[in-house]
Formats: C-alpha cells, sequence, structure tokens
C-alpha cells in the first residue's frame, strides 16, 4: 500500500485534526470487528471458496470505485506502470489468499482457521529477511519461535499423522496466510497510487480470473436467507469494511492500526465459541495465546511511523 500521510502524529494538532483523529478510530474499530465476523457469515452462504471470492470482488469494485471518487483521490490519481504491474500481482496473491481463507474456513473451526491465519505477520519477517535482506530483530526471532510453537499446539500438529492434519484445513490456512504477506511486500512497492486505486484493482483481478472456476449453477438452490448472507458479506463484509478502513488509515499511526488489527480474530474467535459451540482445548488454548502473544512483541519493538498497510486482510 501506498506511503500514508499520519495528520494524527502532529505534536499540536488542531481540533478538527483531533476530531477527525476520533472518527477514524471509530470507522477502524468497526471495520475490523465486521472483519472478524466474515468467517461466520462465509459458513451460512452455502456457497464454496471461489463462489464466495467472486461475490466479494465482484461488491468491492463499485462500493471501492464509489469512495475514490468521494474522498477526491481520482483527481490526483497516479498510475506508475511499475506500481500498477506491482498492484495486479499483489490482486493475484489477495484473490488466492480469500480462496484459501475461505477453504480453510470449510474445512476446521474458525478459531483454528484465524489462529493460523495470523501467522502472516510472522511470514513478512521471515521472506523480508530473505529477500530484502532486512535484519531480523531479536525480538523478531522470539516472535517468530512463539508463533511457531503456537501454531503447533493449535493446529493438533503431534495429535495425528501429517496428512490428517494438513487435510484438516491446516494448509489452506498456512497457504492464505503466506499469500497475505506476499501481498504486504509487494505492497512496499506501491507508494504513489491511492488505497482506494489500489484495493479496485486487486478486487478487479478477481472479477476478471474467477468466472472460468466459479461454479454458477451453486446460486440456483438458495434459499432467501443463504442470500441474504451473501448480501451481507458482499456489500457489508467486503464494500462497506474496506470503505472504513481506507478512509481510516491516513488518520491513525501504524501501532495504533497494527493494535486494532486484534479486534479481527478476537471477534472471530467469540463468535465461534458463543454461536457455533467451539471449545478450544486446553493445548489449544495455550496454542491461541502463544499466537498472540508472539505476533504483539514486534509491537513495543516498533517506533510509530506513518501507516504502510498492505491489501484486505479478510
Amino acid at each position: 500500500m501506498p506511503h500514508q500521510t499520519n495528520s494524527s502524529a502532529d505534536s499540536h494538532p488542531s481540533p478538527a485534526s483531533l476530531a477527525s483523529s476520533k472518527g477514524a478510530l471509530y470507522r477502524m474499530i468497526a471495520a475490523m470487528a465486521i472483519f472478524g465476523s466474515v468467517g461466520f457469515a462465509a459458513g451460512r452462504t452455502g456457497l464454496q471458496s471461489f463462489e464466495l471470492v467472486f461475490v466479494r470482488c465482484i461488491c468491492a469494485v463499485p462500493i471501492l470505485g464509489t469512495g475514490w471518487l468521494l474522498s477526491g483521490q481520482f483527481r490526483r490519481e497516479a498510475w506508475p506502470v511499475r506500481e500498477v504491474l506491482l498492484v495486479l500481482l499483489s490482486g493475484l496473491c489477495l484473490v488466492g489468499n480469500w480462496v484459501f481463507l475461505f477453504r480453510a474456513f470449510e474445512a476446521m473451526p474458525v478459531t483454528v482457521a484465524v489462529s493460523v491465519y495470523y501467522l502472516a505477520p510472522v511470514f513478512v519477517l521471515l521472506l523480508g529477511s530473505l529477500l530484502f535482506r532486512e535484519r531480523l530483530k531479536v525480538s523478531s526471532a522470539v516472535s517468530v519461535a512463539v508463533c511457531a510453537a503456537g501454531t503447533a499446539l493449535v493446529s493438533g500438529i503431534g495429535s495425528g499423522a501429517p496428512g490428517e492434519v494438513l487435510s484438516g484445513g491446516l494448509l489452506w490456512a498456512l497457504l492464505a496466510a503466506l499469500l497475505y504477506a506476499l501481498v504486504t511486500l509487494l505492497g512496499k512497492g506501491i507508494r504513489r497510487m491511492s488505497p482506494y486505486a489500489v484495493a479496485m484493482l486487486q478486487t478487479a483481478v478477481g472479477v476478471l480470473l474467477l468466472p472460468p472456476l466459479v461454479h454458477f449453477a451453486a446460486f440456483g438452490g438458495l434459499g432467501s436467507s443463504q442470500w441474504l448472507w451473501i448480501a451481507l458479506i458482499g456489500a457489508v463484509h467486503t464494500g462497506l469494511v474496506y470503505y472504513l478502513f481506507f478512509g481510516s488509515l491516513r488518520h491513525l499511526p501504524a501501532r495504533t492500526i497494527s493494535l486494532l488489527a486484534f479486534l479481527d480474530p478476537g471477534i472471530a474467535m467469540l463468535l465461534d465459541m458463543l454461536i457455533t459451540g467451539f471449545r478450544p482445548g486446553l493445548l489449544q488454548i495455550v496454542g491461541i495465546v502463544l499466537l498472540f502473544g508472539g505476533m504483539a512483541v514486534p509491537l513495543w519493538d516498533r517506533k510509530d511511523r506513518a501507516a504502510q498497510p498492505s491489501a484486505l486482510t479478510e
């Protein structure tokens, strides 16, 4: 994603700036909370991963386009060829990320899928150190080790044959996390294009490439309640959420956004336990604590800077 100007970082913010930051905070909280319920909603649509991702993409493009126009960013939009190519490549990764995440939701409890999926920041650290020769700090190395242990516990590695564990959805969740990490790293090279333009192009990739893989007949036998959930995923969990998300970025510091991101999996786990009745075992609870503890370690070692968020997390 492009480098964002952080208006809340001024040493003497004006009342208007403070009000804008407060509104942005509420919008980001709402976005993250809605993000967290997407796994719960997906299970009630009657659709599988390719169909769901196609719905998300086809709804996101016009809604994000409207946000792009209303924000006025289209007037000063830049279209560097190199950045457009990076956006299209990251769009491929994003679409694959969504497909694998929904496949994971189909194969395992949402709590487990989300916990493994949130290894993405760890993959960013590892891939960044390999591809960009970024120095891996001690805190980052500790984070990787703790998260790896947490993943092993929460996914049940060691309690069954490797093939059984992978076929249970772990592989899909890991692939989703890996692709999201690639989206994040590709986003480092996108600095001039606006977040709305980036997200529009990324989701347009899905609109163009997914139709041959979509089983359109699956839409024919759906009931009214399933169509309602589909509409919610398309309009609310994708379009509205990203409108709120991108409209809040420039008003919040990176550390605030990183901390609020923990609302997403927290809401997902809460809904999984309260509504679907999932009850994690003791080792899984320990694994979840290790995972989120490990992911939080680098936050305390990172100075506030202007937000450089990647693309759409869920």
